[in-house]
């Protein structure tokens, strides 16, 4: 399957300028998917400054929020409309408690920084969930492992390439 739309036309530069642009479209193309990455010259790290970029809605926007429950650390893709309610992301974690994870931990953990996680290409295996808001769509945007870098996606494809669970865990 191939995602290769955008609604602009800014230059594609493929990821070959970022180490971890690469990882993100290796990991894709692990799950038989050919994605395109667009970077663009203004940062795309906020759900809101990615949309303005994108040219789309910010609920098509994925945000890849990394949180710490209890000691593990989970990634929550969540639409760019919505907020995280960390209560009901620790029920659907099985937790009795989560909050955001500390940026050294994060960069450890996924080998990205904060702005620019990626849902895929993460240096260690994390667990997963999905806001159903995020289905609803044909093609979200993701950001792509740097806050200048995003790419398209069907959310369907999303949810099979990191094993997330859909649950209401939002605001």
């Amino acid at each position: 399957m191939t995602s290769d739309s955008s609604p602009t036309s800014p230059p594609d530069t493929g990821g070959r300028s970022s180490p971890s642009v690469q990882r993100v479209i290796d990991a894709a193309a692990e799950h038989g998917l050919t994605i395109s990455v667009v970077e663009y010259p203004a940062e795309t790290r906020t759900a809101a400054q990615a949309a303005e970029a994108v040219g789309c809605a910010i609920d098509q926007i994925v945000k890849s929020m990394i949180f710490d429950a209890e000691g593990e650390i989970v990634l929550a893709l969540t639409s760019g409309a919505n907020q995280v309610d960390t209560d009901g992301l620790a029920r659907a974690v099985g937790a009795e408690r989560c909050g955001r994870a500390d940026p050294e931990r994060v960069r450890s953990v996924t080998g990205f920084a904060i702005g620019g996680v990626a849902p895929i290409g993460h240096d260690t295996g994390v667990r997963t969930w999905i806001d159903p808001h995020l289905l609803t769509f044909d093609e979200v945007w993701a950001a792509a492992g740097t806050p200048r870098h995003v790419f398209p996606i069907d959310p369907v494809m999303l949810v099979e390439m990191t094993g997330a669970i859909v649950a209401d865990f939002t605001d």
